[in-house]
This record gives C-alpha cells, sequence and structure tokens, in this order.
C-alpha cells in the first residue's frame, strides 16, 4: 500500500471498511463478531538476514529455496529472486513507471503479481519472469496468496476474497473480525497450515485468520523487533511491517518490512 496515503483518506477507508463497501452486489460476506479476544500469539528469532533497504516490500514468497519479492511505489516497483544471505537480487524484472506493484505468490509454477490502483494482474512464467497473462481485478489490490486452488486477495478493507486462478472469478468473500467487530487494513497474506496470516497495515500486528469464518484466531505483535535484534536502521528511512513468507521445511515464517535492512527467520509459538 502506497506510504502517501493521507489522513484525510485513511479516515473514509477505515470508514468504507465499517461498512464493507467493496462488497460486490449479490455476494455474501461471512462474519462473526461474536468471538473472544484472539490468543496473543508468540515468537522467537531464529536468525536476522541483511535486506535490501531499496525495496518497498508488498509481497514475500519462500519457494523452491527460494526468496521471491514484490515491490511498490511508482518507478520503483519490481518482481525480484533474492539472495536470502546477500539481501541482493539475483534475478529481477521493472515494472512499468505507471504500475504500482503490490502482493505476489506462486501457484502452478505461475506467479501472480497484484497492482494497486490500476486494476491489473500480472502472471509470470516462474523460472523466466516471462508475463504469460494479464487479468482484470475490480478493486485495489493489496495481498494474495493461495490455498492450493484458489487465490486469497485482499484490497485493505476487512475483506478477503477466494479466486478461481484461471479466470479471475471471485468464488466468495470473507469478512475478517475480532472481537472489536471488523479487523481492517487487511494486506500481505500468506496461507499456512489452514490459516491465513495477514499483515495489519500500518501497525506491527500479524492475524491468524480462520478462512472459513473469517475470525481472527491469533494475534502476533512484531513491534520494535528491529530494535530487539540490535539492527541498526534510520527511522526516518523505514516504514511499515509488511512482507510474510513461510518455509514448510523449517516450519518457520520469514517477515519483514518496508525499505527494512532486515529480513527475520521466526518461530511462531
Amino acid at each position: 500500500m502506497n506510504q502517501l496515503m493521507t489522513t484525510g483518506f485513511s479516515a473514509l477507508l477505515l470508514l468504507a471498511v465499517g461498512c464493507g463497501n467493496d462488497t460486490p452486489s449479490g455476494e455474501t460476506i461471512e462474519n462473526s463478531n461474536t468471538v473472544p479476544a484472539p490468543p496473543v500469539l508468540t515468537y522467537s528469532v531464529v536468525k536476522v538476514y541483511p535486506h535490501d533497504t531499496t525495496s518497498y516490500i508488498q509481497g514475500l514468497i519462500w519457494y523452491n529455496n527460494s526468496l521471491y519479492e514484490g515491490t511498490g511505489n511508482y518507478g520503483e516497483s519490481r518482481l525480484m529472486k533474492v539472495d536470502i544471505n546477500s539481501g541482493k537480487a539475483s534475478q529481477a524484472i521493472d515494472l512499468d513507471k505507471k504500475i504500482f506493484g503490490e502482493g505476489i505468490t506462486i501457484l502452478n509454477d505461475k506467479i501472480y503479481q497484484l497492482t494497486w490502483k490500476e486494476h491489473k494482474v500480472f502472471v509470470y512464467d516462474t523460472k523466466t519472469f516471462k508475463k504469460l497473462q494479464e487479468f482484470e481485478w475490480p478493486y485495489e489490490g493489496w495481498g494474495i496468496t493461495h490455498n492450493g486452488k484458489e487465490l486469497i486477495i485482499s484490497t485493505g478493507s476487512n475483506s478477503i476474497y477466494f479466486v478461481e486462478p484461471a479466470t479471475f472469478k471471485i468464488l466468495r468473500t470473507i469478512g475478517v473480525s475480532d472481537n472489536y467487530g471488523p479487523a481492517g487494513m487487511i494486506n500481505e497474506l500468506e496461507y499456512v497450515n489452514g490459516f491465513i496470516y495477514a499483515n495489519q497495515y500500518e501497525t506491527d500486528y500479524i492475524l491468524k485468520i480462520n478462512p472459513q469464518t473469517g475470525t481472527v484466531e491469533g494475534k502476533l505483535d512484531l513491534e520494535n523487533i528491529l530494535q530487539k535484534n540490535q539492527v541498526k536502521y534510520n527511522p526516518q528511512a523505514i516504514n511499515v511491517l509488511n512482507g510474510i513468507a513461510y518455509d514448510s521445511a523449517k516450519n518457520s515464517f520469514l517477515v519483514t518490512g518496508k525499505w527494512w535492512p532486515a529480513l527475520f527467520e521466526i518461530k511462531v509459538n
């Protein structure tokens, strides 16, 4: 999501979240507010890797023992394969300067990359980064993951969409909620062991979401993770927490943020 979003726009967006304005007519949002406060998840840091501070992270994927990143900002958006040990790209393409790149996911050896306001989704060959296809998307693009069959997409509200990969038809929608009601600003996504993990934009939270009900079933707070691990950084040169990948072989998460100098391998308890 664009770091230049104004306070007024944020307020309007939060209002839209509460109203569910981006839900198409005829679709049903499955939602339940009659739930207890989500359990607090804890974590431990396994390893700290260097990260490219020019990367305004929108999407993060660990796939076939390689790290893939999608970045944003107009004129700076990229798709990259990254050497995790150096933080540098080993393969990359630049998006058109008029395109603001957003979340990425990999399904069936294809990379899907959202765009923010351009209503486009790009599909690439994983090995060559050759663009294979392009879809239209009716909303803003924020985060994307998959459950092995369906693509799962966020739009910055509390709505999460399940989408048919071959046609990009919306199959169903859930509304994310916790004990306070709708939980908006859902951003980067990762599907892990039957749950959706989501960055909540402009916070240090990662939410663990039930994909059937939309209920937040756990909440991970990564506040001050840079400071706690003695990572040197300029507070004026970084942005919010964003980026979740999962290494199933290690049962570890990889997390970072926009323009962050570090990427963290963590174990979630």
